[in-house]
């Protein structure tokens, strides 16, 4: 590998490495690449171990799509939720943001995405078809549409909605709370709380 920066390759490398990761620039991965180096190599094991240990023992919950170590994920399998109430999300980080509020005692369901025709992402590749298994349960009397305030989360929201409007089920969205053309994931706690509790009907 040819260096760039005048840098050793071995450096190089590594900087190209975390540059690949979202939001991490060129001076931000060469700075992380240099903490490394200066760290004993104990702590570059330890990070090489613990990188690993996510790709070898985290998968996705076969009953909601949710990442986890275990199968059901811990959320699924806890007796205390209310399985009544499906909560939707595009992505598994949406959940751990909900969750921080602290108000939100249903369950969930992870779509993997959101449809945006643009990037080639359409119903068929996302977990729409689990979603409708899961709402024949004569248990579920509510799905809250969780996605994104996006153009692209309004319209798998609309789809959701489509798909269930002959079931008796309740469909909701949560309220606007949330800033138009944010991600869950980086929505504050409260906010979240805020949208949840505000959620109307569609």
């Amino acid at each position: 590998m040819v260096s760039t920066d005048n840098i050793p390759p071995a450096l190089e490398e590594l900087t190209e490495r975390f540059a690949r990761f979202p939001g991490v620039g060129r001076k931000s991965a060469l700075r992380m690449a240099m903490a490394v180096l200066r760290e004993p190599r104990e702590m570059a094991v330890a990070l090489a171990k613990a990188l690993l240990r996510v790709k070898d023992d985290i998968k996705s919950c076969s009953v909601c799509g949710n990442i986890s170590q275990e199968d059901p994920c811990y959320i699924c399998s806890d007796s205390k939720r209310d399985h009544s109430i499906i909560c939707v999300v595009e992505q598994s980080g949406d959940i751990m943001s909900i969750e921080k509020g602290g108000i939100y005692r249903g369950v969930y369901h992870v779509l993997g995405g959101a449809i945006s025709p643009l990037d080639g992402i359409g119903p068929d590749k996302l977990s729409f078809t689990r979603l409708a298994e899961r709402t024949k349960d004569d248990k579920v009397k509510e799905v809250i549409i969780a996605t994104n305030p996006t153009s692209e989360g309004d319209a798998t929201g609309l789809y959701i909605g489509e798909m269930l409007k002959d079931s008796k089920i309740n469909i909701t969205r949560i309220a606007r709370g949330v800033p138009v053309g944010s991600d869950l994931e980086y929505t504050d706690p409260a906010t979240i709380a805020r949208a949840m509790e505000g959620r109307g009907k569609i």
